[in-house]
């Protein structure tokens, strides 16, 4: 950066020292017919000439890896944030405002810093020193050029301030433009298939009308205060011509130095004209890293403690017990889970069932702290999860969720996103004991990309991949989201029977509401009104919780 900014300040400074010469060679060589002179000072015109252009070369080398660097390094850094934060931030922002401040923003800021940022200073200082050199030249005439520029520094305070309003607006709007769309893409199956299409464009429309009108009034803004920037310098050079022949005639400048103070003169007129740029560039780079910084502000509420412990290294592992454990949302005035105590031994599997809402969901995303306990803890082997560091924590929890998410990536890599060494033995008993061989007839076998969200797939074949994947892991607890539900009959026979010989010696808690999925668990417990309402087999429960038979009955009547 040092480097950088002394190239610019060199090419400045030898810009600014070709006028002179040119002065020197008219008062001197031509004036006096010292022909002797042209050549050496026509030389150092060209050489100074010569070395602006190098100069400027140099800078712009330097600045652009400079400024890339810079980008590089925000955008690695917000999205290791991004990764930080809890999930009720990520469910709570829109995804095109997220991706917006990712893409946009932090370009508007690298060109800003590989642009403005550099002419802010160097027009500054070129411009407090033609202003000194014009003076020094003839003082009156000096002193009435800077007077003419003088009215820019309020014009630009003025625009500054509605051109701020206007830079948060059409950002903020491009963002929300971004999110429609994203969502029109991951959604047109949904869009298709209702027949929105109209509606969703329209919806579309009226965003993009709204980011149109605002860059159009922005556009005016800047439009006529660049029109007012160029006016100003002409105007100057007008004066100067007249006043500077007026000069002349009456000697008080010579003629060399009345081609030096228009030269000069001249190289004023870019500093004025690229200050509308410059303050507009400035704008919108801080409006956009006020933006950023409201990612960067937002401080993640789920983290490692302090003064972490690690597991015993004792087996067996996978003791997993909720102790007295409530939890409220934020905003919610009665808690979802109150008072819940369960314990599973290692090596069992425990069904969670319940009605919908009950907060089975809920109550899963405690164990790998993808949301915190309002009150009591979780433990793992005999340890508060919140003592341990989450790396370790998350590495020992296997989830495979009720809505499957994949990524665009091969089936390879998103069965093996949890254990990247995996064999290609231990790959094929994964998907064989989750069904999902039917990767293997894929065009390009396990290499095949399935699209954003794993979209090219079914929604059983999703929910398989991803059973695939949560069982490659080998973790010491696996947590199962009613992770059949998107299968037929058939083929949830199949994938139960294979998950007996899975779960054996595996601690897993099991969201179900099929009976043939309840069938899996040594224990079954009951989830309602946010408490533990009954624990047992699946039998004792069918004959002692009415409660529970008629959850049952329900779902062996919709299953039919």
């Amino acid at each position: 950066m040092v480097v950088m900014f002394a190239a610019a300040i060199t090419s400045v400074a030898a810009e600014i020292t070709i006028p002179l010469l040119a002065k020197g060679i008219i008062d001197g060589a031509i004036a006096h017919g010292n022909k002797r002179l042209l050549i050496p000072l026509g030389l150092a015109a060209v050489g100074l000439g010569a070395a602006v252009a190098l100069l400027n070369m140099t800078r712009r080398w330097i600045q652009a890896d400079a400024v890339a660097q810079i980008e590089k390094t925000i955008r690695d850094d917000l999205y290791a944030h991004l990764q930080r934060l809890h999930a009720s931030f990520h469910d709570s922002w829109q995804s095109g405002q997220l991706l917006s401040r990712a893409t946009t923003d932090l370009s508007t800021i690298r060109r800003f810093a590989g642009f403005g940022l550099i002419f802010l200073i160097t027009n500054i200082l070129q411009f407090t020193a033609v202003i000194v050199l014009l003076v020094q030249l003839n003082w009156w005439l000096g002193l009435i050029t800077f007077a003419i520029f003088a009215p820019v520094l309020p014009v630009c305070f003025r625009f500054e301030k509605r051109y701020k309003v206007l830079s948060r607006q059409v950002q903020d709007q491009q963002g929300d433009l971004a999110t429609i769309i994203e969502e029109s893409a991951t959604g047109i199956r949904v869009l298709k298939a209702l027949g929105r299409g109209r509606q969703a464009a329209a919806r579309h429309d009226a965003k993009a009308a709204d980011v149109y009108q605002t860059q159009v009034e922005k556009a005016g803004l800047l439009g006529s205060f660049w029109a007012l920037l160029d006016l100003i310098p002409n105007a100057v050079i007008c004066v100067i011509l007249v006043l500077g022949t007026l000069a002349v005639s009456r000697h008080a400048l010579t003629l060399g130095g009345m081609v030096a103070f228009i030269t000069l003169a001249l190289q004023l007129v870019w500093p004025v004209e690229a200050l509308g740029y410059i303050i507009a560039s400035g704008q919108e780079a801080a409006t956009a890293a006020q933006r950023v910084l409201e990612i960067f502000d937002t401080v993640p509420l789920i983290n490692s403690s302090e003064h972490t412990v690690e597991l015993p290294s004792h087996a067996p592992r996978g003791h997993l017990e909720f102790r007295h454990v409530t939890f409220t949302y934020p905003d919610a005035a009665e808690p979802v889970l109150r008072d819940i105590q369960l314990e599973l031994r290692p090596g069992k599997t425990l069904v969670l069932t319940g009605a919908t809402g009950s907060g089975k969901t809920t109550m899963l995303a405690l164990v790998p702290r993808l949301t915190e306990v309002s009150s009591g803890a979780v433990l793992l082997d005999g340890t508060d999860i919140r003592q341990l560091p989450l790396p370790r924590l998350r590495a020992a929890i296997g989830c495979a969720f009720e809505d499957a998410t994949l990524f665009s990536a091969s089936v390879r890599e998103n069965v093996t996103f949890g254990a990247p060494d995996a064999t290609e033995d231990q790959i094929e008993a994964a998907l064989t004991a989750a069904q999902a061989r039917f990767a293997y007839d894929l065009p390009w076998g396990l290499d095949t990309r399935i699209g954003e969200q794993g979209m090219a797939l079914s929604g059983g074949q999703r929910q398989r991949i991803a059973l695939a994947r949560a069982i490659l892991a080998k973790p010491e607890v696996l947590i199962l989201d009613d992770p059949l539900s998107a299968l037929d009959v058939h083929t949830e026979a199949r994938v139960t029977q294979a998950l007996h010989q899975i779960l054996a010696g595996v601690t897993a808690l099991v969201v179900a509401h099929r009976p043939s999925t309840v069938a899996l668990a040594d224990t079954v417990a009951l989830l309602s009104g946010g408490v533990i309402a009954a624990t047992g087999s699946h039998r004792d429960l069918l004959e002692n919780c009415p409660e529970y038979a008629d959850l049952m009955s329900a779902q062996e009547e919709e299953a039919a």
